[in-house]
């Protein structure tokens, strides 16, 4: 870890890590809710829906390698258990019992909401304090804010069937 690099942070340098490893927690729990929903999910769309699903948990896998190498130059460790993850959420998991597509899309919409907030409140924190930190952040959420509106769409047009 670069000893300049975590110097330019003006702010508490472990309490970031762990906010960062909290939206660590969020990725791994919206991979798997993605991944698994695409799976399981039954009804009309299916096709279209399993494609978006399918994407967004790719783009979610992403932000999970995207904050493991911030945290790991900040020289923090990410979370190593899986079992961590629950401890650390912000949004928590939906598990897809009722597979409809209204359904699914609906838990991922909540989840995608939520990830906003937090990725929000994560943006207003490092604002003028942590610029790289930031700037990843800024990049996650504008992904979360597109899965959110692509969703949407599925579900309008659902409900216009």
């Amino acid at each position: 870890m670069g000893i300049k690099g975590r110097e330019i942070v003006d702010m508490d340098v472990n309490g970031l890590v762990n906010l960062l490893n909290k939206a660590l927690a969020d990725e791994w729990l919206a991979y798997y809710q993605y991944w698994i929903g695409a799976r399981v999910v039954k009804g009309p769309m299916r096709g279209a829906v399993v494609v978006e699903l399918e994407e967004h948990a790719g783009d979610e896998l992403r932000h999970a390698g995207m904050l493991v190498d911030r945290i790991m130059q900040l020289g923090g460790t990410p979370i190593l258990k899986p079992e961590d993850w629950y401890k650390l959420t912000n949004c928590g998991y939906d598990a897809p019992e009722d597979p409809s597509i209204e359904s699914i899309l609906k838990q991922n919409i909540k989840g995608e909401q939520c990830a906003i907030d937090a990725y929000n409140n994560l943006l207003k924190l490092t604002m003028h304090k942590d610029l790289i930190t930031y700037n990843i952040i800024l990049e996650i959420v504008r992904d979360e804010v597109e899965h959110e509106d692509d969703l949407q769409t599925l579900l309008d047009d659902l409900e216009m069937h």
